[in-house]
């Protein structure tokens, strides 16, 4: 009887331990769940280490909208349409925003909108127009981050150095294009001229041109032999082709110095220019308003004119008979190269930086760039991607690629005056009869004096 109270005591023990077990495990978990539940339990460093969670996955899913400018031109902005479809799906959290204006009012609206913090966050424009933007404010320097020194040497063509200034790159371009003669090959043809060989030197253009060209009876141009527009493609022309073609050189190499008249290649190469108008009157200026117009409809035989006019050719008028050759030579070869380069404005900050960096990367990337080319005809900015064979090799492209070794970038520090320049030099020997020597002193006088203006207040800062 002893034996079943010790028994039966032992037993009550046993479920009295296990009962109070049992309430504090269970007065345990409710204690964890409600400091978990608060933060209360956890150390001061899995505190910040969830918030810093928080903050990653807030941020991973912000969207970060970019402002995006280029002129109104057909051909890139239907492009820049399709690409920025592509790049958001790549890069969901940013948004771009693409805004056009018509070439001549886009200058005034970049010095308008940009000094107040308002307008492009990146913006497309013309390499000749850097130093200006640069000196105004306009831009800043391209992250070392996205675009460093060694790699934009190593993976673009060396004239884009053009778009360094300070020290520092401040654009960047997808394309460049060069100059070219585009010629009828039906018009050719026509004047009992083997459209296979196109002329290669200056004397060949002259006489090539005078056989292509045709009057009415009252001596008004039907069709011109060579297109002849000074402030079209012409002006880069001089520059960059005619002057080193004839055995000068445009601008010494600290960009301080105009070089046309220090040898007699300048004014050689002044008076071939004027001379293809005003004595063999092959071309007139602003025939059926002007060069590209005329050619497209079949009433200029030959025109210089660079590769970006492909994309437009072969949406406006597929079906015309034209080919392309290099630039007829003299002493030397040469051609002009220039681009529309993509830089980032002063004011943009932070998650707007990195975005703006990651659409620049996109634009020079070598799908981009092979897009850019089948659409628009300019040539890619990258060496690995332009020297392809496939366009080495092309008919209309091969031609401009061909020339890229001899491609000159003049150094503009006012694109629009040093334009306008030209064109009045030109017109004061074919409209007022001025001597070529006084008319291509003057030009150079006032060219100068442009450059002279510029680096005064260049090293003044």
């Amino acid at each position: 009887m002893k034996r079943r109270r010790n028994s039966q005591s032992i037993d009550r023990m046993r479920a009295a331990l296990l009962l109070s077990g049992l309430l504090i495990a269970l007065s345990g978990c409710s204690g964890g769940a409600a400091q978990h539940a608060s933060g209360k339990g956890d150390t001061p460093k899995d505190q910040e280490a969830a918030k810093s969670s928080a903050d990653a996955a807030q941020s991973k899913d912000e969207k970060v909208t970019i402002e995006y400018w280029q002129y109104q031109y057909p051909a890139k902005v239907d492009l820049i349409h399709a690409l920025i479809e592509d790049f958001q799906k790549k890069h969901p959290n940013i948004i771009v925003k693409q805004t056009n204006f018509p070439y001549d009012q886009y200058n005034e609206k970049v010095a308008a909108l940009v000094p107040a913090g308002k307008g492009p966050d990146v913006i497309n424009l013309y390499y000749g127009w850097l130093p200006k933007y640069v000196s105004s404010g306009y831009l800043q320097p391209l992250p070392d981050s996205a675009f460093s020194e060694a790699a934009i040497k190593q993976e673009f063509f060396p004239f884009v150095d053009t778009a360094k200034l300070n020290g520092k790159y401040y654009a960047i371009p997808t394309a460049v294009r060069t100059l070219a003669l585009f010629y009828n090959k039906e018009l050719f043809a026509k004047a009992g001229l083997d459209p296979a060989k196109p002329p290669a030197t200056w004397d060949e253009l002259v006489d090539y041109a005078k056989k292509l060209t045709q009057k009415d009876k009252n001596g008004q141009y039907v069709i011109e032999g060579l297109a002849w527009q000074p402030n079209a493609q012409l002006h880069h022309w001089y520059r960059d082709a005619l002057v080193y073609q004839a055995g000068g050189k445009d601008i010494s190499d600290d960009r301080r110095k105009i070089l046309w008249n220090q040898s007699p290649a300048g004014l050689e190469a002044f008076k071939y220019l004027i001379d293809l108008s005003l004595v063999h009157k092959v071309g007139t200026n602003n025939f059926y308003n002007d060069d590209i117009t005329a050619f497209k409809g079949g009433h200029a035989a030959m025109n210089i004119d660079g590769s970006f006019q492909l994309g437009g050719l072969k949406k406006d008028v597929p079906d015309l008979p034209y080919a392309i050759a290099p630039l007829p030579a003299y002493k030397e070869k040469a051609t002009q190269v220039s681009f529309w380069a993509n830089a980032i404005t002063k004011n943009v900050q932070g998650k707007k930086l990195e975005a703006a960096a990651e659409w620049l990367k996109y634009l020079t990337s070598k799908e981009v760039q092979e897009q850019w080319v089948e659409k628009v005809g300019e040539l890619p900015a990258k060496k690995e991607v332009a020297l392809q064979e496939k366009y080495a090799k092309d008919e209309k492209l091969g031609p401009f690629i061909q020339q890229l070794g001899v491609a000159h970038a003049h150094f503009f520090v006012d694109e629009k005056l040093e334009r306008d320049y030209f064109t009045e030099a030109v017109d004061q020997v074919v409209l007022n009869k001025v001597p070529y020597e006084k008319a291509f002193e003057e030009l150079v006088s006032k060219t100068q004096k442009l450059y002279d203006d510029y680096w005064a207040k260049q090293d003044k800062k």
